[in-house]
């Protein structure tokens, strides 16, 4: 099997991971998932295909040098962004990619960053949906939610889909990166849903599963009055720890 043929199967298997009914995080053409190539293409999810179902055909070989000056463009209509996305194609004939191609884009240019899931999920745009976005994406409940997450979430503002979101998404991942020294693991598109960053698929898969359950924990705790989250001691010292960093490794995530 080729290098490329195996990195194919491999975004496949991913994608139709998160697209299992049952985990609900995507449904219909929601989400979008995406790969590196090398330092010049990567593959993403064409345009209104479905991530459960997602078939060869269906996945897109991009070029970044037709994407990523677009990020730079203070004001470029729509119209324009569909040209920019139909160029950047590798092979002509292949389908339209996804207009998220270009957060995609960037995102897979960060160091260790291979692989990139976007999903819907209920359980966390029903956090994002309200004033406590931010506590959520800021604060931790339990030690898994670090190692499988990191220290916080990356919270991006209401825009919509397509270049304008990819430079929110870049403003604030720059900003967290400046921060932190690294990039983050999840980012949180207040009304929107996830976007999960990691070097193998099974670090998305992870990250995204982990910040479902930790969706489910915060809401279940606010119902119960409020949550009771770990002090920022404390997430630190887990985010820090040796043991933990072995746990990241045996379970794929760095």
């Amino acid at each position: 099997m080729s290098a490329a043929s195996d990195l194919l199967d491999r975004l496949l298997a991913l994608s139709h991971q998160l697209g299992r009914e049952e985990r609900k995080l995507a449904i219909l053409g929601e989400g979008n998932t995406s790969a590196r190539v090398s330092a010049d293409t990567f593959l993403v999810k064409a345009s209104g295909s479905t991530l459960g179902t997602l078939a060869a055909v269906n996945v897109t070989e991009c070029r970044f040098s037709q994407l990523l000056p677009a990020l730079d463009e203070r004001a470029i209509e729509d119209a324009a962004v569909d040209e920019q996305l139909l160029a950047s194609r590798v092979h002509p004939g292949a389908k339209k990619p996804s207009v998220e191609a270009m957060f995609h884009a960037w995102l897979l240019t960060l160091p260790g960053v291979n692989f990139v899931g976007h999903t819907h999920p209920v359980a966390v745009n029903a956090i994002l949906a309200t004033k406590q976005a931010r506590a959520f994406a800021t604060r931790r409940l339990c030690p898994d939610e670090i190692v499988c997450c990191g220290a916080e979430f990356v919270l991006v503002p209401y825009v919509d889909p397509g270049l304008r979101l990819a430079q929110a998404i870049r403003r604030a991942v720059t900003a967290h990166v400046k921060r932190l020294a690294r990039p983050p693991r999840v980012i949180l598109l207040e009304n929107h849903g996830l976007i999960a960053l990691g070097a193998t698929p099974e670090a998305v898969l992870a990250a995204t599963l982990m910040a479902v359950k930790a969706a489910e924990i915060f809401l279940g705790a606010s119902a119960l009055g409020a949550p009771r989250f770990l002090s920022p001691a404390v997430a630190r010292r887990i985010a820090g720890r040796p043991d933990e960093h072995y746990r990241e490794k045996m379970l794929g995530l760095r």
